[in-house]
């Protein structure tokens, strides 16, 4: 966690303002498409799975959700697109490290 922190404190003070809001942008819209589909997945593939909250206009407004998010993702510059792959990327394999490393399974054997 405190890792995590001083990445961020250190991106957040060598950036200029106007790229880290456009990156905010992009990930925000982004998480919110990620939500809205992996709402629609798990209501298909586990439908009785007990549910805190429901979702009115199911599958209609997760649907919606994914539309409108990718519009406004769509409106952003291609930079932010190629800077989203690119964390993206650095993230993903950030996290296939960490977990490699520290699997339970691969202390096993």
């Amino acid at each position: 966690m405190i890792l995590t922190g001083l990445m961020v404190a250190a991106t957040a003070s060598l950036l200029p303002l106007n790229i880290r809001a456009e990156l905010e942008r992009i990930g925000t819209l982004f998480a919110f498409v990620l939500v809205c589909g992996s709402m629609l997945v798990l209501r298909y593939t586990d439908p009785d799975r007990p549910r805190l909250f429901r979702c009115p206009l199911s599958p209609w407004s997760p649907m919606a959700g994914i539309i409108i998010c990718l519009m406004l993702m769509l409106s952003l510059p291609s930079e932010n697109w190629l800077q989203l792959v690119l964390w993206l990327c650095v993230g993903l394999i950030i996290y296939f490290c960490y977990g490699y490393w520290h699997s339970k399974l691969s202390k096993q054997s």
